[in-house]
């Protein structure tokens, strides 16, 4: 009896630490999904229903292969409601072949070199007296800030973006959703 009893227990034990396994990598719900820090930025981004149109815009930029790359990058991710905000037609324009490099640009002023979780962005923040800026792939500045207890990510035209979902952990950096395209000088 002992020894089914501790086969049993063993069993349980096994299950409950697999189940456990797998719910420890499911840290972040983005757009209906689970975001996996086992998975790339890509990886990930492409099963949110909220970045579609960042998936589509990072598959005609050619920056695929990039954003899976080691990295670590710190991605400002917006939404598809951040991209349909935009003057219309714009996003259609930029998905044009011709305007690869454009598109290509503000894509990259969206994304930091390095990993700068909420905690750090917090501390760059502190140790700024409320402000901290950091430069992007795309060689601009972003500038972020808190007002109403909210993290606020301004960009070179004055525009500004509220994180609605921090700490998305990736394998290759983090992801911090935002609200509104970033948009470069």
């Amino acid at each position: 009896m002992p020894a089914k009893f501790s086969h049993l227990a063993s069993l349980t034990l096994a299950a409950a630490l697999s189940v456990g396994t797998v719910t420890a990598f499911a840290q972040v719900m983005v757009g209906g999904a689970p975001m996996y820090a086992n998975k790339d930025i890509v990886d990930n981004a492409v099963n949110s229903k909220d970045h579609t149109t960042l998936v589509a815009a990072i598959k005609a930029a050619g920056l695929v292969d990039t954003l899976k790359g080691p990295g670590p990058f710190t991605v400002f991710a917006p939404t598809n409601e951040a991209f349909a905000a935009l003057p219309a037609g714009t996003v259609d324009t930029l998905l044009k072949p011709e305007n690869k490099a454009t598109l290509t640009s503000i894509l990259t002023y969206h994304v930091v070199p390095g990993k700068i979780d909420a905690k750090m962005l917090m501390k760059m923040m502190e140790d700024g007296k409320g402000t901290t800026s950091f430069k992007t792939v795309a060689g601009g500045t972003l500038v972020a800030k808190t007002s109403g207890g909210k993290v606020m990510i301004t960009d070179e035209k004055g525009g500004t973006a509220t994180v609605t979902i921090a700490d998305v952990v990736q394998s290759n950096g983090v992801i911090h959703v935002v609200d509104k395209v970033l948009l470069p000088k």
